[in-house]
């Protein structure tokens, strides 16, 4: 379902951001892959209306995977067992690489990096139970000390399809620099393919495959306000301004789509980081901070753009 020898470029699950039409809007741009915001498995086996929402595929999306995160094997295994309810999810993908406290508190994402083999035991039954044909891991490459070899190895034995390696220990959270060096490590200690993340873009692309020697890239914070960077990355070119506009006003609509009436506050962030470095950049995001009419929004959005 992945090539893997054409280096194809994935578009990172993430919180807030990589929802359907965001998905959409990329699969427009280059991206080959897909995967859905990192969703957990307590919420998909217990408050399951909201949830499955969020399991809705685009229509470009194949293949198309889901991100799941969790501890509980009980839980894991019935979260498994509904997506294996759906026809459209080519894939199942752990996160074990989100940092931040609330899910470390729950001994998910990356703290399951420090239990290796409770990792492995988790990847071992999902790829058991899942009626998938992919079954993934996302991953960082340490807790709070570098040891991509032993993590990669940990992955490849409970016999997932491919890893995604963030470049940055648990510790680094978004700090410092990602460490290329640690994932080419990873990547000479396997056979399974390897994704490098981490500080991806346009113009580090092809240094980060040289120096991994990875078998694919996961953009991730770069697509934010720039959907289209797949597309400059496989092409070397940068896209039009008429071209960046219409994507913008694509975006506003796909959201409107989705999300009805909440589509409006929440294209906000997204309006926050399409207008960094325009002039009055400033001032027409504390404009379209106090909008919820999607009209008004509309007429903001035409204006601001297309003045420059």
């Amino acid at each position: 379902m992945i090539d893997f020898s054409k280096k194809p470029l994935f578009l990172a699950p993430m919180a807030g951001f990589s929802d359907l039409p965001l998905r959409n809007l990329v699969k427009q741009f280059g991206a080959d892959v897909t995967i859905s915001e990192m969703i957990s498995s307590n919420a998909l086996v217990y408050e399951s209306a909201k949830t499955l929402k969020m399991l809705q595929k685009a229509e470009l999306e194949k293949p198309y995977i889901v991100q799941i995160a969790g501890s509980d094997e009980n839980i894991i295994q019935k979260a498994v067992q509904i997506l294996n309810q759906f026809d459209f999810i080519d894939g199942i993908d752990f996160n074990c690489g989100c940092p931040v406290n609330k899910i470390i508190k729950q001994n998910a994402g990356s703290a399951l990096l420090q239990d290796l083999g409770k990792l492995q035991k988790i990847l071992e039954l999902i790829k058991k139970i899942s009626n998938k044909k992919l079954t993934s891991v996302k991953v960082r490459i340490g807790y709070d000390k570098k040891e991509p070899i032993a993590i990669a190895k940990a992955c490849e034995n409970a016999g997932v399809d491919f890893i995604s390696m963030h470049g940055r220990t648990r510790k680094q959270m978004y700090n410092g620099n990602s460490n290329y060096e640690a994932i080419a490590l990873a990547k000479e200690n396997i056979k399974i393919p390897l994704i490098a993340n981490g500080d991806i873009n346009a113009k580090n692309a092809n240094d980060v495959f040289m120096i991994t020697n990875c078998d694919a890239l996961m953009i991730g914070r770069a697509s934010i306000g720039k959907p289209w960077i797949f597309y400059e990355i496989k092409s070397g070119k940068k896209i039009d301004k008429a071209m960046k506009n219409k994507i913008i006003f694509t975006h506003f609509e796909e959201m409107l789509k989705h999300y009805k009436g909440q589509g409006v506050s929440i294209f906000r962030k997204h309006l926050h980081e399409y207008s960094k470095g325009y002039e009055d950049a400033s001032n027409f995001r504390n404009q379209v901070n106090r909008i919820t009419d999607a009209d008004t929004m509309r007429k903001y959005i035409q204006e601001f753009f297309n003045k420059e």
